[in-house]
Parts: structure tokens; C-alpha cells; sequence
């Protein structure tokens, strides 16, 4: 179990060119050879009794899938199977910058700003109080209006005097002799019956 965990998050991207039998660099066509003479001879039609041709076979498989996709045999080549993992949680675009972020500058950056600053959390509330709400708040632009909050029951408060104002009060009540037959059905007994 150890064995395969470190295989697959290997970072060395020479693993899959060592299950087809090539160098690293190898070409496209050389690839394609390759796969081809390895998927026959392991092929489990014939090879019915074996079960370790038949796991063979199915490392062959991905290896060639990884391989001749040009994006993912790069992200395999700069970053070993470790990079492919990294692709399939965070996407491929997104492989370059996790590996950037998680190298020993970036902490180091981290950990120095961290240390000047004195915390992390103080840092953002300067920057949010100075910025947003404080001294440094950018200020509007001359002839317009600033905005402010108006608390929920201010705002319904208001709703009401402007929908009494206009001689409009809102229906906030079923009427109580309400039924659910309308004005077209009657209460006498409905006929069927044509006159012809």
C-alpha cells in the first residue's frame, strides 16, 4: 500500500514512459509503437489465465491515455504523477499556480509578512478600517448623493405610509366568508341534459 501510495504521488514524471519500455522525451510515434507491441503481447484475450497480464494491460492503457494527451503528458513531465493528481482536483489551468504557492519562497513570504505585520488577522483590519470605513475611505464624487442603510423596519415602516397615502392599504386578510366555489357554479344541482 505504501509502495503505491508513493508511486502515484511521485513528482519524478518517468514512471509511465518505464511502463511502456521508453526514455522520457520519447516521441509521439515512438509512443504510439510502443503501445501497440506492449497492448498485444498483454492483452488479456490472450492472455486468459493470467491476472497480472490482465493488470498490465490496464497500466498500459493509462499510460498511453496520459501520454498522447499533449496537456497532461506536460503536467506529467514538469510534475510527475503528483501534478496529474493536482489537475484532476483543481483543473489544469490551475497546476502552475498550486505548485507555486505551495513551494518553500512562497511559504517563506507567507510566514515574513506574517511575522512583520505581527498577525495576519490584524493586517486585514487595518487595511479594511483605513480603507472601507476609516480615515482613507475614498470619498464621492461631488453633487451625488451618499448612500446609507435603512434598517427593515424603517423600510416597512415607510411602505406602509406611502401604500396609505395613496388610498391603497395592502390585503394582509382572507375574507371570512370566503368558499371555494366561484360565481359561475351555483349552489343548485348542475344537469347535463340537452334538450333535444
Amino acid at each position: 500500500m505504501a509502495e503505491q501510495r508513493q508511486r502515484t504521488l511521485s513528482t519524478s514524471g518517468e514512471a509511465l514512459y518505464e511502463i511502456l519500455a521508453l526514455e522520457k522525451g520519447a516521441t509521439h510515434d515512438e509512443i504510439k509503437k510502443s503501445y501497440r507491441k506492449l497492448a498485444l503481447k498483454y492483452h488479456p484475450d490472450k492472455n486468459p489465465d493470467n491476472p497480472e497480464a490482465a493488470e498490465k494491460f490496464k497500466e498500459i492503457n493509462s499510460a498511453h491515455a496520459t501520454l498522447t494527451d499533449l496537456s497532461k503528458r506536460n503536467i506529467y513531465d514538469k510534475y510527475g504523477s503528483l501534478g496529474l493528481y493536482v489537475a484532476e482536483q483543481f483543473g489544469e489551468e490551475n497546476v502552475n499556480t498550486y505548485f507555486m504557492l505551495s513551494s518553500w519562497w512562497a511559504k517563506g513570504l507567507f510566514a515574513v509578512c506574517g511575522l512583520l505585520t505581527g498577525c495576519y488577522f490584524c493586517c486585514c483590519l487595518c487595511c479594511c478600517f483605513n480603507c472601507c470605513c476609516g480615515k482613507c475611505k475614498p470619498k464621492a464624487p461631488e453633487g451625488e448623493e451618499q448612500e446609507f442603510c435603512v434598517s427593515p423596519e424603517d423600510l416597512e415602516e415607510q411602505i406602509k405610509n406611502d401604500m396609505e397615502r395613496d388610498g391603497e392599504t395592502p390585503i394582509v386578510l382572507q375574507p371570512t366568508n370566503a368558499t371555494e366555489k366561484t360565481q359561475l357554479i351555483g349552489d343548485s344541482h348542475r344537469s347535463y341534459r340537452t334538450d333535444s
